[in-house]
């Protein structure tokens, strides 16, 4: 009799046991804690989606900064020519100053990137700095300023696209070197890769100094899209707009490439190479933002 009253005594025990436990686990605790859920990490406000799609032939990184997500994505490009076109890179940077302070300036309907520096070898040698610079850092030496121009391969970038593309290229009087192949520099390869991933509506190039717009063709002409984006960005910034380059031949160019698969791409040319002209190209910049974003509005 007394080992039944024990066992019973066990039994209740048990029971009760079991049921505190499925009480707290109902309550919404648990004696043996989850695997917590890993926190996924968004931008905060104004703040860039940063990635680096490649690295130079001495390995800097070639950085892409991208802000907002909408569906029309434009793409903005500096450092083409490095150090020969330094302010090419500030003005970029100064871009990404405005968007980090201004992110409303971007409408919803937009997904912005930036590449400030497409030539980070080049600035190099004309800076001796890695990313951001300043004046005070920039080479006053001519033939320094020039060398800027080349990537360490010492192959012109706006020579190595696949559009017309020669071993060699000219290059105001002179001859230069356009690589083995289209795409042969880790530059050009990792600005193929990130538009063949990301499909940019437009691309815009800025560069210096003949004072213009430019539209780009290749052996199909200039896309109709093209001559609105040149149209759009002269109008409102000053510069004069201009269809084709005209003073010397250009072969394997990036923005005739993109012409060649079907993208909208303009050369903006700064009038010197020594200011961003930032007040003329934010209107610019402002320009396409209100078109592309009233565009993909229209087209809802």
């Amino acid at each position: 009799m007394q080992f039944f009253r024990s066992k019973q005594v066990v039994i209740a025990v048990v029971v009760f046991a079991l049921l505190c436990v499925g009480t707290v686990t109902f309550l919404g605790f648990s004696r043996t804690p989850e695997k917590p859920i890993p926190a996924i990490e968004t931008p905060k406000v104004g703040e860039a989606i940063h990635e680096s799609i490649g690295v130079s032939v001495e390995g800097r990184s070639l950085d892409a900064y991208t802000f907002g997500s909408g569906k029309t994505h434009l793409l903005f490009v500096g450092g083409m020519h490095g150090g020969y076109e330094w302010n090419s890179v500030l003005l970029a940077y100064q871009f990404l100053d405005f968007l980090e302070v201004h992110p409303e300036a971007v409408p919803a309907e937009l997904s912005i990137t930036v590449i400030p520096s497409l030539n980070p070898d080049g600035v190099f040698k004309v800076t001796g700095k890695v990313g951001r610079f300043n004046l005070t850092d920039v080479s006053s030496d001519t033939e320094t300023l020039a060398s800027g121009r080349f990537n360490a391969h010492k192959v012109d970038l706006n020579r190595n696209f696949d559009c017309k593309w020669k071993p060699e290229g000219i290059w105001k009087s002179k001859t230069v070197s356009a690589g083995s192949a289209p795409f042969s520099e880790p530059e050009t390869e990792a600005i193929k890769n990130f538009i063949a991933k990301d499909t940019p509506s437009a691309v815009i190039f800025w560069h210096s100094q003949a004072n213009a717009v430019y539209a780009s063709e290749c052996e199909k002409g200039i896309l109709p899209e093209t001559l609105t984006l040149m149209s759009v960005y002269a109008k409102a910034s000053g510069y004069p707009s201009v269809k084709a380059f005209g003073a010397y031949a250009v072969t394997g160019d990036a923005e005739g490439w993109l012409a060649s698969i079907g993208i909208p791409a303009i050369t903006v040319e700064l009038s010197t190479h020594e200011a961003i002209e930032w007040n003329q190209n934010l209107s610019g910049i402002q320009a396409l933002f209100t078109y592309y974003g009233e565009k993909e509005q229209l087209q809802r």
